[in-house]
């Protein structure tokens, strides 16, 4: 593969003309830096030109070329005819890819029609490394073909860097500067570049290139002048030249017109064998280059013999001009510059083809001389650097010894440093004990935000505006104090739990925990709430109280399960208050889930959770085994010894809230709205009361009920604490009320 270089020279070295371009880099986008078009004194394939005069005005050329243009140490890249080469596109079989080069190897020497040691020969892949299918280029020219055109270029001390084939160049110039004619494999662009003694007929697509050598050049219309009117091959060559504006332009013409007629009638053919190895190909246009496509007619005649259309371009369209390169002559030329165009680019790395044809002799001669003027270049650098070494040094140790008083301020200094640092690290010493201290005082409260997170989770799965948004309003009213928009919703529907005591308290194993190691106490109502049915942080039983750990026997070997024991009391004065708890049947049902079925999904999901997922911080724990979950419920009544404490208060002033004949002092009202909430006898019009009919007990009239549940919740990502084997050293232990 080629390497991009800045500049590059590429060199057509024809039948009829030198050709000659430099491109360079300018940014990404080659620009001409200089061309060059020297005319041979004669046509090299004149008749009655002989092999050793062919050599003389090739060298007459040569020679002209290197005194008008600096060539330096610019790339080289010189075009081989395609009469002199080979090139053939095969198809490889599925192989591993590192095997490609041996596969190449062995179809190589099946494919080229010469001996593999007389040729000069180069691959390219054409399709993608990652593709199916691999199709490969091949290209080879025998190697007395290629010496003889370096020896040209020998003779004037330019060393040519790579050898490419002309249809190839003709292909990398017509994908690169027209890539708006290629857009399909099956419309083709036709490249016919018409020489002095053959015509390269290049078929191009995206993916892939044909060529064909036609025999058949501007010689051959000479030769025709030359024969009809009896005259010399340099006097027709110029009679061509002049035909247009001859008084003999119609004889002229009449004789070059089977010339005429054979070139279309060649061209047609290859076209034609393309076109039955590839049905679906409609061609796009063709393109005419070279010094032939300059005779009057030529391609107008082959537009109407073939039908397709064709095209002389006089510009590049992506190919700028240096500043002082002359655009009208260059323009005057850009019909020859095809093939020098396609080379330059190969060489800085736009060409699709990349292949190289230049002798590996001459290729490894070319790399040593490389690395000589490399290592020249090295060496000239090395010495250099010694003696500004050798040279800093004498100055160093003259600034060295000129600076005496300075070092000793220097090392007085660093003393000082020194002894600082010592002082330093004595104090940092001393302050270790009372860090560790501070260390200690602060672990205290390193969990103290941990039973009020406990709190929040569980308030979160009560009936809310979230998870009873159809009540809204009503938890709204409540919250603000609202008593006549409270009761818009009659008392039976509102689903509300009011809680009057809570406690949750750590145990270190919820396995051997009792759901009684927290006793709050239970008896008639009390008169120590504060008026809201809320609990009061001074009571002895507040939220964090502690009683006595009650411990269960448990399997010595079973691995410790920490978590958290609760205890909530309180009443609702909702219809059914199980539905409002813990309904049955309701998992797969978020919007009839009750207050414990969201304890049972803390974490949100639709789905039933899995207690043992260690990615819930608490899940509830065997809520199915009545030793780690016990809910008690009754209806509120002043007389019931088990109602736990502080709900409703005593209402004695609005007397007349309550029914006629009822025992006003044993009577609970709502704190905010007054209404009755606990049970009272049922009595007939006459104020009698009405008694069952079987058991002779008073039917009662059921408002409020209470309830107490006794739950554990397992902490799955409860920290180790040291020395928590014993209860009284748990997590919680110790930790002061808020």
């Amino acid at each position: 593969m080629a390497s991009i270089s800045d500049a590059v020279w590429a060199i057509d070295l024809g039948n009829s003309s030198l050709k000659a371009m430099k491109l360079a880099l300018v940014g990404d986008t080659p620009q001409v830096v200089a061309f060059d078009t020297i005319q041979h004194a004669k046509v090299l394939s004149g008749k009655g030109v002989s092999e050793l005069e062919r050599q003389e005005l090739i060298a007459m050329s040569m020679r002209q070329f290197v005194q008008r243009n600096e060539v330096g140490y610019d790339d080289v890249i010189v075009s081989v005819p395609s009469q002199n080469s080979f090139a053939r596109f095969v198809n490889l079989p599925p192989v591993d890819p590192k095997k490609i080069p041996e596969i190449v190897g062995f179809e190589a020497a099946q494919q080229i029609p010469f001996d593999m040691s007389e040729v000069q020969w180069d691959w390219q892949l054409m399709t993608d490394e990652d593709a199916t299918e691999k199709r490969v280029g091949l290209f080879a020219i025998k190697n007395e073909i290629v010496n003889a055109e370096l020896e040209h270029f020998e003779h004037e001390d330019l060393s040519v860097t790579h050898v490419q084939m002309s249809p190839m160049a003709l292909y990398n110039y017509i994908l690169y500067d027209r890539p708006d004619l290629l857009k399909s494999d099956n419309r083709p662009v036709v490249v016919l570049n018409i020489g002095a003694q053959s015509t390269d007929l290049v078929v191009c697509t995206p993916s892939g290139v044909w060529q064909r050598c036609i025999m058949l050049g501007g010689n051959a219309f000479t030769k025709a002048i030359a024969d009809a009117f009896k005259i010399p091959f340099e006097k027709a060559e110029k009679l061509k030249r002049t035909a247009p504006v001859s008084k003999y332009a119609r004889q002229i013409f009449q004789a070059m017109r089977p010339v005429f007629t054979d070139l279309a009638s060649e061209v047609q053919k290859s076209l034609g064998f393309y076109s039955s190895a590839n049905p679906n190909s409609q061609y796009a246009r063709i393109i005419a280059m070279g010094g032939g496509t300059q005779l009057r007619g030529l391609l107008k005649y082959l537009q109407q013999s073939l039908q397709i259309p064709v095209e002389r371009p006089d510009m590049f369209k992506r190919l700028s001009l240096m500043q002082g390169v002359s655009a009208a002559k260059f323009h005057d030329s850009v019909a020859g510059f095809g093939v020098v165009y396609g080379l330059a680019l190969q060489v800085l790395g736009f060409g699709r083809i990349q292949s190289n044809l230049l002798p590996k002799s001459i290729a490894r001669s070319q790399a040593w001389a490389m690395k000589i003027r490399m290592f020249m270049v090295a060496a000239c650098f090395l010495l250099l650097v010694s003696l500004m070494g050798l040279g800093r040094v004498v100055v160093n140790n003259m600034a060295y010894a000129s600076k005496a008083d300075v070092r000793q301020r220097i090392t007085a200094t660093i003393s000082q440093a020194d002894s600082a640092q010592d002082n330093l690290a004595s104090e940092e010493g001393k302050g270790t004990q009372n860090i560790e201290e501070m260390k200690k005082i602060i672990a205290l409260f390193k969990y103290r935000d941990t039973i009020p997170w406990v709190q929040q989770t569980i308030l979160e799965a009560m009936p809310n505006a979230r998870n009873n948004p159809a009540q809204k309003a009503l938890y709204e009213s409540f919250e603000v104090g609202d008593a006549e928009a409270v009761m818009q919703t009659p008392r039976r529907d509102r689903k509300q739990l009011f809680v009057t005591r809570m406690q949750v308290s750590y145990a270190e194993d919820l396995a051997i925990a009792s759901l009684d190691m927290i006793n709050l106490g239970q008896g008639p109502a009390s008169t120590e709430a504060d008026g809201t049915g809320m609990p009061q942080l001074n009571d002895p039983r507040s939220l964090y109280g502690r009683s006595s750990m009650m411990m269960m026997p448990t399997d010595p070997g079973a691995v410790a399960e920490p978590g958290f024991v609760v205890v909530i009391e309180g009443y609702s004065p909702y219809q059914d208050i199980g539905q409002l708890l813990d309904p049955s049947g309701v998992n797969d049902r978020p919007d009839q889930w009750g207050f414990v079925t969201r304890l049972t999904h803390l974490s949100g999901n639709a789905a039933p959770d899995d207690p043992n997922d260690p990615n819930l911080p608490l899940v509830l724990y065997k809520k199915e085994t009545d030793v780690h979950f016990v809910l008690t419920k009754g209806p509120v009544s002043s007389s019931d010894q088990t109602m736990p404490y502080g709900i409703g208060v005593p209402e004695k002033e609005d007397a007349d809230l309550m029914p006629t004949g009822t025992d006003q002092s044993a009577t609970l009202v709502d704190p905010l709205t007054k209404e009755v909430i606990s049970s009272f006898p049922m009595k007939d019009d006459m104020g009698k009361e009405i008694r069952e009919r079987l058991s002779g007990k008073p039917r009662m009239v059921i408002n409020d009920n209470w309830f107490v549940l006794k739950f554990k919740l397992k902490w799955n990502d409860a920290p180790e604490v040291e020395g928590a084997a014993d209860p009284a050293n748990s997590l919680m232990g110790g930790y002061p009320p808020m």
